[in-house]
């Protein structure tokens, strides 16, 4: 239809009932026919916006009508009316209301079960979508996931199978605690300690509750087609049961233990974090930096690395060590070196003085494995309470572990009388004075280094000993591996299994602690039996009880009579802990119920790379663990989405896009406004808006729910990173006003007599171009499924979006326009309108897991063939690959008629003709001419501006003054241009042509007349220069006679 997408028109809502007059539907169609060749302009700008590099055409700015707002007047829950006429134009927000709350009210959504219960036969596709975080809104990231996995749940439920789509929420402990302590502060200048345990806890569950509505308001408005009947959240009593079970059971394995270790620690927040929380600033030298907490106008030093020395004992020699945290070597409690080091041999077994710390001596080691003899002085300070490295040095040879830092950041006593309340970058300068001072201090340089931040507070990680709960993931992270290269679990892309394995080989123990107090609290309880000495970090001492009263009972176990009392850890647990359980603990677990036994292991879990190890490996382990499976059975990574300039999304950057805003639009004065709805600072809201007006001068446009998710899933390609340009997601807006406008003017093609015929198989009577484009059809068809087979959404895409665009639009309906006008027959016109429905039929079935809402919108408009009652497109079946469609015959046929079409198009823009366009096609053989003969009208359609199409058997019959171009060896299209073109012109462009085929020719025989060129060239390889030769030969004499011709015209 005319060439591409067509360009965004009126957008008037038509009201009214009853149908169009025969006069009427006339003209309807010749405004609709006229709108979509205007519409031609944009469309291969589209098609280079969607392949990312062809230049953009320009656009002519219309004029459009005031449109009044679209008013959604369907009741919740009902169908909408489809008798009303189809709107003038595609508009996102009027198609895409009141079908959602339909889908779910006629319960599309739960899985389809047989009458006894159990799935249906062909089987069933389970996803747990990934819970969202409870603190704040969905931005595009998860937009990419809902798109991603709902078209696969689509897919899956229009091939038969028993499908569950569950959705839910995680209560992100540290994420949402964090957030609703600022907000509070913020608001009224209170702190979670002013207001009490309860009362904050209280205010969290509120803030849960309104952003809860508010996220899963975003996940039904993206059109994921969830079973809300199911919907799960990680502090829910079935999942609160699951937490308690997993953390007892694993106690009662010994997989979790208790030990006092180092952990990672925000002094901002008050709390252990495990790595995930953790993101690495990389400094290339030295650097001043602002540190929470602090004023923000000070500044500390990081990127450099510290040298001093360190006094022996009983001698004036010093030991001289450098280290990049100096405040730490108040924790220091020995010195390595390597054995054999000779510089040192004399020292072994000897004690250095610390200066600051009177009567403390530091025992010089000798260590293998952690010192390098060759880097710096070969001796290393050892600080095994505030380092992890050397932790295990501190391990090895039993050596002093001294914590020097209270939990708000400030020294305490054991960093020494002068440094005590200090806090601890304050300190640091201290050090640096006082080492100076005593003439202990030797230089400072310029040291590369990432530090650790708090991705939630922006603090600086300190590692500190803390007494935790902790899981040991060996025993774990085997039996992963094992179950995994058993072939029981298959991850993709292949990239991120390599990173998979080295991950679990390599994996650490597992902090679950939290000082937090959002979260599932520890259900381990303290026992102080009389008269003992208890140790809070010695496992034995503790109980743990899925109910108080076990727990009780267990202490009465371990007291043996004597009298004792119980204190419950104050801790919670990581969210992870019990976002690890999701995709059982969702079906039931850990009671054996109904949805355990249908829908266990599930089919898929697709994610970000970057929580496959976090997540996805702990989901794995504990899945393993507790019900002896693998918990899914396939792992697909998506990308991460960046933006346009490949950054990182982030608030304070203003480029973090919620995708409603994409879908509905938003201007950039409503993007500024809803920075102060956040946490962020001035400064931050001002660096922000920045970021919005350069990214955004003009806003977000209105794409709409269905080009967003098609636009997702045509980036991802299986690789790390996706660039998002808005542009590209509303060129797919034009797309769905293309397929809008094709299937209103189409139906103007299908008249009220019109029953589709019960099947979708041809019939055999259909002409060429049928055949070819229902060929076309199931090629996409098989195409289509195989792709989504293999995950290769962006084949999938790209293939309907080809058969929609270049094969339904651009040939089959403006070829089949005189099959269907007045002077037809009957029986051609009813074969082609037949084919023209089954093409629209399956092309919105093939469309609808991305498109769901344009799809379902014109597919209820269609006729249904006889017999059939389906109600909704999202429960119709998805086209497969069907004999009966294929006839490559026809495709070779058709495929050389187009491309002598394609020539002639070419050929007319070439000369700048366009109208009374006389085409001539020379055809040497009896089976081409016959072919040619019998499309002409075809190619009539096809070629605008064509007044006739004339073919010839020899050259004689080609009338002089025609432009021509060689389509194969023995066929060739000529256009008539005599008195229309600069004959010197054409001559040049002919002696130029000629050159270059010439050159080929040249080439090709040089490479044909090689002595082994017979046997060692490969036959295709030969077969396709003998027909290349033959090609360039024909163009060679069409050329050399049109250079005469011109000639002789002159």
């Amino acid at each position: 239809m005319s060439e591409n997408i067509a360009q965004d028109k009126s957008e008037e809502v038509v009201g009214g009932e009853g149908s169009l007059t025969k006069s009427a539907a006339k003209k309807e169609a010749k405004r609709l026919e006229k709108e979509l060749k205007l519409a031609a302009k944009l469309a291969k700008n589209t098609v280079a916006t969607a392949a990312g590099g062809e230049k953009k055409a320009k656009e002519k700015k219309e004029k459009k009508a005031e449109d009044a707002p679209f008013v959604n007047t369907t009741p919740k829950g009902h169908k909408k009316d489809m008798t009303q006429p189809m709107a003038s134009g595609y508009d996102p927000i009027a198609v895409e209301s009141a079908w959602y709350e339909w889908w779910e009210a006629q319960g599309f959504f739960s899985p389809q079960m047989q009458a006894d219960g159990s799935p249906k036969p062909e089987g069933t596709f389970v996803v747990t979508f990934p819970p969202p975080n409870v603190t704040g809104s969905l931005h595009i990231g998860h937009a990419l996931t809902v798109a991603l996995q709902d078209a696969l749940v689509r897919w899956n439920r229009m091939l038969g199978k028993t499908t569950l789509f569950l959705p839910g929420f995680d209560h992100a402990g540290i994420s949402t605690q964090s957030v609703v302590e600022k907000r509070l502060f913020k608001s009224s200048g209170r702190t979670r300690h002013d207001l009490g345990r309860e009362k904050f806890l209280e205010t969290v569950w509120t803030w849960k509750d309104e952003y809860y509505k508010r996220i899963e308001s975003q996940m039904k408005r993206l059109g994921g087609s969830f079973d809300w009947d199911r919907v799960a959240f990680t502090m829910n009593d079935q999942l609160s049961k699951a937490v308690m079970e997993n953390f007892c059971s694993l106690f009662e394995q010994g997989i979790l233990y208790r030990a006092n270790r180092l952990v990672n620690w925000c002094v901002r927040l008050n709390t252990s974090l495990s790595n995930i929380e953790l993101d690495d600033k990389q400094l290339t030298g030295k650097t001043y930096l602002s540190v929470p907490g602090y004023d923000p106008k000070e500044k500390f030093v990081f990127g450099v690395l510290t040298s001093f020395a360190y006094p022996i004992e009983g001698s004036d020699e010093k030991i001289i060590i450098a280290t990049t945290r100096p405040e730490t070597m108040l924790g220091d409690t020995a010195i390595a070196v390597h054995p054999d080091d000779k510089r040192y041999t004399h020292l072994h077994g000897k004690f250095a003085v610390h200066p600051f710390i009177p009567g403390r001596r530091l025992p010089i080691v000798t260590d293998d494995i952690a010192v390098d003899m060759e880097f710096g002085t070969g001796a290393v300070k050892i600080t095994p309470a505030h380092s992890h490295e050397d932790y295990e040095i501190g391990k090895r040879h039993n050596l002093e572990f001294i914590n020097i830092l209270n939990d708000d950041g400030t020294m305490n006593e054991n960093a020494g009388e002068q440094f005590k309340g200090m806090k601890r970058f304050h300190a640091r300068v201290k050090v640096v004075e006082m080492l100076k001072d005593a003439g202990l201090y030797v230089e400072e340089k310029d040291n590369p280094m990432n530090v650790p931040i708090c991705s939630k507070s922006d603090d600086i990680i300190e590692p500190v000993m803390k007494p935790q709960w902790w899981v040991n993931c060996k025993p774990l992270a085997e039996e992963a591996i094992k179950r995994t290269k058993a072939g029981e679990l298959i991850i993709n892309p292949k990239q991120s299994e390599a990173e998979w394995y080295r991950w679990l080989e390599g994996v650490h123990d597992w902090c679950i602690s939290r000082q937090l107090w959002w979260g599932h609290r520890c259900p381990a309880y303290f026992v102080q039996i009389e008269g003992k000495e208890a140790d809070p970090s010695d496992t034995k001492n503790w109980v743990v009880g899925r109910t108080l009263e076990e727990a009780t009972a267990r202490a009465k176990e371990l007291a043996k009579g004597a009298k004792f009392t119980m204190e419950q850890d104050e801790d919670v647990l990581d969210t992870w802990f019990s976002s690890g359980l999701w995709p059982f603990s969702t079906l039931g677990w850990p009671d054996k119920s109904n949805d355990m036994r249908h829908f266990y292991p599930t089919s898929l879990l697709e994610t970000g790379w970057d929580i496959l190890f976090f997540w996805v490996a702990r989901m794995v382990m504990l899945g393993l663990r507790h019900t002896g499976q693998m918990p899914f059975k396939e792992v697909f990574c998506h990308a991460m989405i960046r933006d346009a300039h490949g950054r990182k999304m982030s608030k304070s950057l203003g480029n973090v896009i919620d995708p409603v805003d994409v879908i509905q639009g938003i201007s950039l004065e409503a993007l500024h406004d809803k920075l102060n709805e956040g946490n962020l600072d001035q400064k931050e809201i001002l660096k922000a808006k920045q970021g919005q007006k350069k990214d955004f001068p003009k806003g977000i446009p209105q794409c709409g729910t269905d080009a967003l998710r098609f636009a997702l899933c045509a980036y991802t390609t299986g690789g790390r990173d996706i660039s998002l340009e808005i542009l590209r997601v509303e060129g797919y807006r034009r797309f769905c006003n293309k397929i809008f406008n094709a299937t209103k003017f189409a139906m103007l093609k299908l008249d009220e007599t019109f029953v589709p015929l019960p099947t979708a198989k041809p019939t055999g009577k259909e002409s060429l171009v049928e055949k070819w484009v229902l060929h076309k059809l199931n090629f996409a068809a098989a195409k289509v499924n195989e792709y989504m087979t293999d995950r290769d959404f962006m084949n999938t895409t790209n293939t309907i979006y080809n058969f929609w665009l270049y094969e339904l639009c651009d040939v089959y309906i403006e070829a089949m326009k005189p099959m269907t006008d007045e002077s037809a027959s009957e029986e051609t016109r009813r074969s082609a309108q037949n084919t023209l429905y089954t093409c629209l039929d399956h092309g919105l079935r093939l469309l609808h897991p991305f498109m769901p809402f344009v799809t379902e919108e014109l597919w209820q408009r269609l006729p249904r063939r006889p017999n059939d009652s389906t109600p909704s497109i999202m429960l119709a079946a998805f086209p497969v690959h069907d004999d009966a469609f294929v006839s490559e015959k026809a495709e070779g046929d058709f495929d050389l008629v187009f491309k002598a079409i394609r020539t002639g198009r070419s050929l007319s823009a070439q000369f700048n003709l366009q109208s009374n366009i006389q085409l001539f096609v020379l055809a040497q053989s009896d089976a081409e001419v016959s072919l040619f003969e019998s499309q002409r009208q075809t190619m009539v359609a096809l070629t605008k501006g064509c007044k006739s199409v004339t073919i010839a058997r020899s050259s004689s019959d080609i009338p002089a003054g025609c432009g021509s171009e060689v389509i194969s060896p023995s066929v060739a299209v000529h256009i008539l241009v005599r008195g229309q073109v600069d004959l010197d012109v054409e001559i040049a462009k002919c002696d130029k042509k000629l050159s270059v085929a010439e050159l080929e020719v040249k080439k090709l025989q040089k490479v044909m007349s090689q002595a082994d060129y017979e046997t060692t060239v490969p036959e295709s390889v030969r077969s396709a220069n003998d027909e290349k030769l033959k090609t360039l030969e024909a163009e060679i004499h069409n050329l050399v006679s049109s250079k005469e011709m011109f000639g002789k015209m002159k």
